[in-house]
């Protein structure tokens, strides 16, 4: 698919193409409408676009679409320099607190090169003269500690839309974690329906299925102890959820999150330790073989934690076996009468 497909599928007004005003053009291929209505979002439902198990090719296509919507979106717009401290965050946030490394990139590439690409903000829709973040979130953080204005085009924008295009760009540039959209989808929840979240997401419903069932089985203190775990996937977080299925495990994974070793961990590592630590640990087993003063053997015994096995070999020792059966019984009530 050309770019120029991609930014025919904006649905906002005044939207600028190579040829002049946009024209609404329903989606093509895997590619969902970037700021797309309701409408649009039904129709690209038919072929959404996993989160999940991409290609290292898709990837890096997806990465460049998401900095050419950007650009084509203030191609030919007034980009307006604002005050940070006049902007808010999304009503619904997707991002949890990430690695300060990527964030001091950020921060010492804007203040070497200054900002290439401005944020998209609409109209605060409850407080005059403020504004509202779509996407370029991080981007507002780094410049508001360095204490300059920021880039931005200003939008008019619905809720739906502004969460569309808040996901969607997130998801192009395969920024947010598994974990984080999973929340994201589960705050989406509180407002809009399934179909406006698979649009904001790009994800099938059974994907979201999934998400939805693991930020409802893993506490918000967990998952705030982990972070956002940038490599873990769906079927980690989920094999994660199923071991915290009782209150005596959960008890556990926040006893052994607030350990001051764990804490300086790694987000990642932070999971893969905490995941290590809740797993059923394999039960030691020792065998010992049971022979008579002339090596033939009589038994093999197994025993651990849980149970004691004895294997008497017939062929080896048929009237041993036939003994310990007959005298099974009394030995037990022998037993139990001396306790």
């Amino acid at each position: 698919m050309s770019r120029k497909d991609v930014f025919a599928n904006l649905n906002l007004p005044g939207a600028p193409t190579a040829e002049g005003p946009a024209e609404v053009r329903a989606p093509k291929g895997r590619v969902r409408p970037i700021l797309g209505s309701p409408e649009l979002i039904q129709d690209a439902s038919r072929s959404p676009v996993g989160a999940i198990g991409q290609s290292l090719s898709e990837v890096s296509e997806r990465s460049r679409r998401a900095e050419e919507i950007e650009r084509r979106l203030a191609e030919g717009l007034t980009v307006v320099s604002l005050d940070t401290e006049d902007i808010d965050p999304s009503f619904i946030p997707d991002r949890m607190l990430g690695a300060a490394e990527a964030h001091d990139r950020l921060v010492a590439s804007i203040r070497d090169q200054g900002q290439q690409v401005p944020i998209l903000v609409r109209p605060h829709p409850e407080m005059h003269g403020r504004f509202q973040v779509a996407f370029g979130h991080r981007r507002l953080r780094a410049i508001h500690e360095l204490g300059l204005q920021i880039n931005a085009v200003v939008r008019d924008l619905s809720d739906e839309q502004l969460v569309v295009a808040q996901g969607q760009e997130n998801n192009e540039r395969q920024d947010l974690t598994y974990i984080e959209k999973a929340r994201f989808a589960q705050r989406l929840q509180q407002r809009f329906s399934r179909d406006v979240i698979m649009a904001a997401l790009s994800v099938y419903k059974s994907d979201l299925s999934n998400m939805l069932s693991v930020v409802s089985r893993i506490s918000d203190e967990v998952i705030d102890a982990i972070g956002p775990a940038p490599s873990v996937g769906r079927r980690s977080w989920l094999e994660l959820a199923d071991l915290l299925s009782n209150g005596k495990t959960l008890d556990r994974a926040i006893v052994f999150l607030r350990a001051a070793e764990i804490q300086a961990l790694g987000s990642e590592e932070r999971f893969k330790v905490l995941l290590a630590h809740l797993k059923p640990r394999p039960k030691k087993v020792k065998a010992d073989v049971w022979s008579t003063r002339a090596g033939v053997r009589l038994a093999k015994v197994t025993h651990n934690d849980a149970k004691v096995e004895i294997v008497i070999d017939r062929a080896e020792a048929p009237e041993f076996a036939s003994f310990v059966l007959d005298r099974l019984q009394s030995l037990f009530e022998e037993h139990r009468s001396k306790n």
